[in-house]
């Protein structure tokens, strides 16, 4: 799948292990915002942050992260989110 370079991902149901192969897509798609809205956003996004970091030998991984306390508050920040192409803000749901 592609992703668009904003992405709010909403995450209903908190951590689940396929968050790990979707950070992944994520950088292969170079996404440059993940705005996380749902259960436990805040440990999502430092879950996020940890897999796109690892051992910190690799600079070239890196996107944007956020958590938002409603999908509206995390997708009103991600269309006001500057990028260099244009794209539209793409709801993913974990």
């Amino acid at each position: 799948m592609t992703y668009s370079k904003r992405v709010v991902l909403s995450c209903p149901q908190g951590y689940l292990p396929s968050l790990d192969m979707l950070v992944e897509e994520f950088l292969r798609n170079g996404v440059d915002l993940v705005a996380v809205a749902g259960k436990d956003r805040s440990k999502v996004e430092d879950i996020i942050d940890e897999l796109i970091v690892g051992d910190g030998s690799d600079s070239s991984r890196f996107f944007n992260t956020t958590s938002h306390d409603s999908l509206e508050d995390a997708m009103e920040f991600a269309e006001s989110w500057p990028t260099d192409a244009l794209s539209e803000v793409q709801l993913v749901e974990l």
